[in-house]
């Protein structure tokens, strides 16, 4: 089932998200849910928090990113109470985009490899090192469940040229080939 994208000004994307465990209720299905709405969205990422749950999962696929210069391999994984365990390498520029900030890009500086800690779909756990553009997309998703959204790490000025575009997203004055939620006050 496709569900709809939390947008910026949700206050579940601000929240540092809550481990889970295996009886989870119905992970199964929100594992598939998140991956439909996924690819519905034309994303290569999604988190829990972009769907209105602070929990620690997030989806990603990096195999349908065009690699034509990138000797690295993509994958297609399921994350659950992933930690950073190290950030590390050369600090390198990247336009980064995000499903909950529409029509919002802008280049944002994280380092070039991480090392991850996580468990999967099974509660298996891992621990990883990565880097690149599979470094960058698992950053920006480990960021959602760590409360914060790509917008935060812009340059100044950019942070400023898009104010009048976020409060445009936050009151729902955006158009998208998704659904979404926007905040409403009460």
């Amino acid at each position: 089932m496709i569900l709809p994208i939390f947008a910026y000004g949700q206050p579940v994307l601000k929240k540092i998200s809550a481990p889970i465990t295996p009886d989870y209720p119905e992970l199964e299905t929100l594992i598939a849910n998140m991956w439909e709405t996924m690819y519905h969205a034309d994303g290569v990422g999604i988190a829990a928090p972009q769907i209105g749950l602070a929990i620690r999962l997030f989806v990603i696929d990096t195999e349908q990113i065009d690699r034509k210069n990138d000797e690295q391999k993509g994958f297609k994984r399921v994350f659950i109470n992933a930690q950073m365990v190290e950030e590390s390498g050369q600090p390198w520029n990247y336009e980064e985009g995000c499903l909950s900030v529409p029509h919002i890009r802008g280049d944002v500086e994280r380092p070039d490899t991480i090392r991850l800690r996580w468990q999967d779909e099974n509660f298996v756990e891992y621990e990883e090192t990565f880097n690149g553009i599979n470094a960058r997309v698992i950053q920006h998703e480990y960021d959602h469940i760590q409360g914060v959204l790509f917008t935060e790490l812009l340059k100044p000025l950019k942070k400023r040229l898009v104010q009048r575009k976020l409060e445009d997203i936050r009151v729902g004055r955006v158009n998208t080939d998704y659904k979404m939620r926007f905040f409403v006050s009460r």
